[in-house]
Protein backbone atom coordinates (compact mmCIF):
# COMPACT_ATOMS: atom_id res chain seq x y z
CA UNK A 1 0.00 0.00 0.00
CA UNK A 2 1.51 3.62 -1.07
CA UNK A 3 2.04 5.90 1.57
CA UNK A 4 -0.93 8.71 0.68
CA UNK A 5 2.14 11.55 1.07
CA UNK A 6 4.42 9.98 -1.65
CA UNK A 7 1.68 10.54 -4.03
CA UNK A 8 1.18 13.70 -6.28
CA UNK A 9 -1.48 15.07 -5.06
CA UNK A 10 -1.90 14.91 -1.55
CA UNK A 11 -4.09 17.17 -0.03
CA UNK A 12 -4.50 19.06 3.45
CA UNK A 13 -7.61 16.40 3.63
CA UNK A 14 -5.61 13.49 3.05
CA UNK A 15 -2.89 14.50 5.26
CA UNK A 16 -4.83 15.16 8.46
CA UNK A 17 -6.26 11.71 7.91
CA UNK A 18 -2.50 10.34 7.78
CA UNK A 19 -1.46 12.25 10.27
CA UNK A 20 -4.46 11.26 12.32
CA UNK A 21 -4.25 7.46 12.01
CA UNK A 22 -0.42 7.47 12.27
CA UNK A 23 -0.87 8.89 15.54
CA UNK A 24 -3.31 6.60 16.86
CA UNK A 25 -1.26 3.91 16.33
CA UNK A 26 0.43 4.80 19.93
CA UNK A 27 -1.65 4.14 22.80
CA UNK A 28 -0.74 7.26 24.65
CA UNK A 29 -1.00 9.36 21.81
CA UNK A 30 -4.36 8.01 20.45
CA UNK A 31 -6.69 10.65 22.30
CA UNK A 32 -4.99 13.88 20.66
CA UNK A 33 -4.46 12.17 17.39
CA UNK A 34 -6.96 14.61 14.98
CA UNK A 35 -5.74 17.53 17.32
CA UNK A 36 -2.12 16.86 17.04
CA UNK A 37 -2.14 16.09 13.24
CA UNK A 38 -3.64 19.51 12.40
CA UNK A 39 -1.09 21.34 14.73
CA UNK A 40 1.50 19.86 13.19
CA UNK A 41 -0.01 20.41 9.27
CA UNK A 42 -0.51 23.72 10.50
CA UNK A 43 3.46 23.85 11.26
CA UNK A 44 4.48 21.96 7.98
CA UNK A 45 2.08 24.51 5.42
CA UNK A 46 1.95 27.85 7.42
CA UNK A 47 -1.77 27.70 7.20
CA UNK A 48 -4.92 28.13 10.25
CA UNK A 49 -7.09 26.14 11.18
CA UNK A 50 -9.58 27.97 9.71
CA UNK A 51 -7.51 28.41 6.55
CA UNK A 52 -7.79 24.42 6.07
CA UNK A 53 -10.83 23.94 7.06
CA UNK A 54 -11.74 26.03 4.20
CA UNK A 55 -9.60 24.54 1.60
CA UNK A 56 -9.51 20.76 2.57
CA UNK A 57 -8.53 19.69 -1.45
CA UNK A 58 -5.76 22.25 -1.29
CA UNK A 59 -2.68 19.97 -2.49
CA UNK A 60 0.34 19.73 -0.27
CA UNK A 61 3.88 21.01 -2.13
CA UNK A 62 6.38 18.14 -1.59
CA UNK A 63 8.40 20.16 0.82
CA UNK A 64 5.66 19.95 2.93
CA UNK A 65 4.19 16.77 2.77
CA UNK A 66 8.03 15.82 3.66
CA UNK A 67 7.98 18.02 6.34
CA UNK A 68 4.73 16.77 7.75
CA UNK A 69 5.50 13.23 7.36
CA UNK A 70 8.96 13.77 9.33
CA UNK A 71 6.91 15.75 12.12
CA UNK A 72 4.37 13.21 12.10
CA UNK A 73 7.23 10.77 13.29
CA UNK A 74 8.97 12.40 15.50
CA UNK A 75 5.39 12.91 17.40
CA UNK A 76 5.09 9.39 17.20
CA UNK A 77 8.30 9.35 19.14
CA UNK A 78 6.74 11.57 21.90
CA UNK A 79 8.25 14.75 20.70
CA UNK A 80 6.15 17.68 22.05
CA UNK A 81 4.26 19.91 19.71
CA UNK A 82 6.12 22.70 21.39
CA UNK A 83 9.46 21.15 20.01
CA UNK A 84 8.19 20.61 16.88
CA UNK A 85 7.04 24.37 16.61
CA UNK A 86 9.81 25.93 18.51
CA UNK A 87 7.46 28.18 20.61
CA UNK A 88 4.97 28.15 22.93
CA UNK A 89 2.49 30.99 24.27
CA UNK A 90 2.48 31.97 27.56
CA UNK A 91 0.25 34.77 28.82
CA UNK A 92 -0.84 36.40 25.11
CA UNK A 93 3.07 36.05 23.92
CA UNK A 94 5.20 33.69 22.47
CA UNK A 95 8.46 32.37 24.09
CA UNK A 96 11.33 30.14 22.38
CA UNK A 97 11.16 26.69 23.71
CA UNK A 98 13.28 23.54 23.24
CA UNK A 99 14.40 20.53 25.29
CA UNK A 100 16.57 22.39 27.21
CA UNK A 101 13.82 24.34 29.25
CA UNK A 102 10.38 23.12 30.72
CA UNK A 103 7.72 23.84 28.61
CA UNK A 104 5.51 26.96 29.88
CA UNK A 105 2.58 25.28 31.26
CA UNK A 106 -1.06 27.54 32.00
CA UNK A 107 -1.13 26.96 35.45
CA UNK A 108 1.63 29.27 35.81
CA UNK A 109 0.27 32.18 34.70
CA UNK A 110 -1.74 32.14 37.58
CA UNK A 111 1.90 33.29 39.32
CA UNK A 112 1.33 36.74 37.04
CA UNK A 113 -2.24 36.68 37.65
CA UNK A 114 -1.82 37.04 41.12
CA UNK A 115 0.80 39.82 40.84
CA UNK A 116 -1.38 41.76 39.04
CA UNK A 117 -3.69 41.35 41.87
CA UNK A 118 -0.99 41.79 44.91
CA UNK A 119 0.38 44.94 42.62
CA UNK A 120 -2.58 46.23 40.81
CA UNK A 121 -0.33 49.80 40.02
CA UNK A 122 1.18 48.80 36.37
CA UNK A 123 3.55 51.90 37.36
CA UNK A 124 4.93 50.29 40.37
CA UNK A 125 8.81 50.64 40.52
CA UNK A 126 8.89 46.78 41.62
CA UNK A 127 12.13 45.15 42.12
CA UNK A 128 11.75 41.56 41.55
CA UNK A 129 13.65 38.36 41.28
CA UNK A 130 12.57 34.70 39.43
CA UNK A 131 14.45 32.34 40.91
CA UNK A 132 15.06 29.24 38.38
CA UNK A 133 13.59 31.36 35.12
CA UNK A 134 14.07 28.44 32.52
CA UNK A 135 12.70 30.13 29.32
CA UNK A 136 12.38 33.05 31.07
CA UNK A 137 8.30 33.23 31.29
CA UNK A 138 8.08 34.54 34.57
CA UNK A 139 11.04 37.17 34.50
CA UNK A 140 10.10 38.63 31.33
CA UNK A 141 6.14 38.79 31.15
CA UNK A 142 6.62 41.04 34.60
CA UNK A 143 9.20 43.11 33.20
CA UNK A 144 6.91 44.03 30.43
CA UNK A 145 3.81 44.17 32.66
CA UNK A 146 5.35 46.70 35.03
CA UNK A 147 7.57 48.54 32.72
CA UNK A 148 8.79 50.39 35.97
CA UNK A 149 9.90 47.59 37.83
CA UNK A 150 13.52 46.19 37.97
CA UNK A 151 13.89 42.30 36.75
CA UNK A 152 16.64 39.87 38.15
CA UNK A 153 16.15 35.98 36.81
CA UNK A 154 18.77 33.25 37.85
CA UNK A 155 19.24 29.96 36.74
CA UNK A 156 21.64 27.32 37.32
CA UNK A 157 21.71 25.96 33.89
CA UNK A 158 23.86 28.65 31.12
CA UNK A 159 22.08 26.43 28.37
CA UNK A 160 18.15 27.51 30.02
CA UNK A 161 19.84 31.03 30.65
CA UNK A 162 20.92 31.12 26.84
CA UNK A 163 17.45 30.36 25.83
CA UNK A 164 15.76 33.05 28.06
CA UNK A 165 17.56 36.05 26.89
CA UNK A 166 16.90 35.06 23.53
CA UNK A 167 13.41 35.38 24.57
CA UNK A 168 13.90 38.54 25.90
CA UNK A 169 15.31 40.02 22.86
CA UNK A 170 12.80 38.51 21.12
CA UNK A 171 9.95 40.42 22.94
CA UNK A 172 11.63 43.67 23.89
CA UNK A 173 12.57 42.82 27.41
CA UNK A 174 15.77 44.37 27.35
CA UNK A 175 16.35 45.28 30.64
CA UNK A 176 16.01 41.83 32.70
CA UNK A 177 19.21 41.26 34.23
CA UNK A 178 20.26 36.98 33.96
CA UNK A 179 22.12 35.35 36.34
CA UNK A 180 23.75 31.91 36.02
CA UNK A 181 23.30 31.10 40.02
CA UNK A 182 22.66 27.96 42.44
CA UNK A 183 19.15 29.68 43.71
CA UNK A 184 19.55 33.14 45.06
CA UNK A 185 23.73 32.89 45.73
CA UNK A 186 23.94 35.78 43.32
CA UNK A 187 21.76 37.96 45.02
CA UNK A 188 22.55 37.04 48.18
CA UNK A 189 23.15 40.60 49.08
CA UNK A 190 20.37 41.81 48.16
CA UNK A 191 16.73 42.86 48.92
CA UNK A 192 13.60 42.24 46.66
CA UNK A 193 10.21 43.30 46.54
CA UNK A 194 8.71 40.28 45.06
CA UNK A 195 10.18 36.76 44.74
CA UNK A 196 8.44 34.13 42.10
CA UNK A 197 9.84 30.94 41.28
CA UNK A 198 8.38 27.68 39.67
CA UNK A 199 10.85 24.62 40.94
CA UNK A 200 11.11 21.54 40.45
CA UNK A 201 8.52 19.64 42.52
CA UNK A 202 7.99 16.02 41.07
CA UNK A 203 8.54 13.44 43.74
CA UNK A 204 11.25 11.27 42.04
CA UNK A 205 8.77 8.14 42.23
CA UNK A 206 6.95 9.57 40.09
CA UNK A 207 8.46 9.55 37.17
CA UNK A 208 6.96 6.76 36.17
CA UNK A 209 3.45 7.94 36.06
CA UNK A 210 4.38 10.59 33.44
CA UNK A 211 3.93 11.04 30.24
CA UNK A 212 6.68 10.17 27.92
CA UNK A 213 6.45 13.47 26.19
CA UNK A 214 7.89 14.86 29.42
CA UNK A 215 9.96 12.16 30.81
CA UNK A 216 11.80 12.02 27.57
CA UNK A 217 11.95 15.16 26.34
CA UNK A 218 12.13 17.92 29.11
CA UNK A 219 14.76 18.27 31.53
CA UNK A 220 14.96 16.67 34.88
CA UNK A 221 16.70 19.41 36.35
CA UNK A 222 13.23 21.72 36.06
CA UNK A 223 11.05 18.85 37.16
CA UNK A 224 12.30 16.79 39.90
CA UNK A 225 12.53 18.21 43.43
CA UNK A 226 14.18 14.65 45.21
CA UNK A 227 12.33 11.84 47.24
CA UNK A 228 9.19 13.76 48.06
CA UNK A 229 9.15 16.69 45.35
CA UNK A 230 10.01 19.35 48.22
CA UNK A 231 14.44 19.42 48.58
CA UNK A 232 14.70 23.05 46.06
CA UNK A 233 12.00 24.37 48.33
CA UNK A 234 13.61 23.56 51.82
CA UNK A 235 16.73 25.45 50.29
CA UNK A 236 14.58 28.44 48.59
CA UNK A 237 12.26 29.49 50.80
CA UNK A 238 14.87 29.75 53.87
CA UNK A 239 16.83 32.18 51.57
CA UNK A 240 13.72 34.11 50.01
CA UNK A 241 12.77 34.42 53.76
CA UNK A 242 16.00 36.53 53.81
CA UNK A 243 15.79 38.12 50.68
CA UNK A 244 12.43 39.99 50.58
CA UNK A 245 11.73 43.38 52.03
CA UNK A 246 9.25 43.81 54.77
CA UNK A 247 5.47 43.45 53.14
CA UNK A 248 7.67 41.71 50.11
CA UNK A 249 5.82 39.09 48.62
CA UNK A 250 7.01 35.31 47.36
CA UNK A 251 5.33 33.08 45.16
CA UNK A 252 5.83 29.82 44.82
CA UNK A 253 4.38 27.13 42.48
CA UNK A 254 4.40 24.15 43.70
CA UNK A 255 2.84 20.40 43.43
CA UNK A 256 -0.29 20.99 45.71
CA UNK A 257 -0.76 22.16 49.36
CA UNK A 258 0.83 19.27 51.45
CA UNK A 259 1.72 18.32 55.34
CA UNK A 260 5.42 18.65 53.82
CA UNK A 261 4.98 21.66 52.47
CA UNK A 262 2.84 22.89 55.29
CA UNK A 263 5.68 22.12 57.60
CA UNK A 264 7.95 24.17 55.56
CA UNK A 265 5.65 27.23 55.36
CA UNK A 266 4.76 27.29 58.89
CA UNK A 267 6.75 30.39 59.86
CA UNK A 268 4.95 32.48 57.39
CA UNK A 269 1.48 34.03 59.19
CA UNK A 270 0.49 36.22 56.24
CA UNK A 271 0.01 33.14 53.68
CA UNK A 272 -2.63 32.15 51.36
CA UNK A 273 -2.77 29.42 47.79
CA UNK A 274 -4.23 30.23 44.55
CA UNK A 275 -6.24 26.94 43.16
CA UNK A 276 -5.36 26.20 39.54
CA UNK A 277 -8.06 25.33 36.92
CA UNK A 278 -8.33 21.52 38.34
CA UNK A 279 -8.50 22.55 41.90
CA UNK A 280 -5.58 22.16 42.92
CA UNK A 281 -3.60 24.49 46.03
CA UNK A 282 -0.97 25.22 42.94
CA UNK A 283 0.17 28.32 44.14
CA UNK A 284 1.32 29.13 47.43
CA UNK A 285 1.88 33.09 48.12
CA UNK A 286 3.68 33.76 51.33
CA UNK A 287 4.29 37.88 52.86
CA UNK A 288 7.17 38.98 54.44
CA UNK A 289 5.83 40.74 58.21
CA UNK A 290 5.79 44.59 57.36
CA UNK A 291 7.68 44.95 60.46
CA UNK A 292 10.57 42.85 61.21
Amino acid sequence: MHDPLTIKGATVQSALRFGTARLEMSDDLRENAARDAQQILEIATGLTRVQMMAQPDRPLREEEAGAFQGMIAQRRGAVPIQHLRGSQEFFGRDFFVSPDVLIPRPETEHIIEEVLRLYPDRNAPLKIVDVGTGSGILAITLALEYPQSTVTALDISPVALREARANAARLGADRVVFLESDLMAAVAEETFDLIVSNPPYIPQHEASTLHRQVLNHEPHLALFGGADGLDVLRRLIPQASQRLVPGGWLLLETAGRSAGLDDLLKGWKDQHYVRDLQDIERIACLRAPISQ
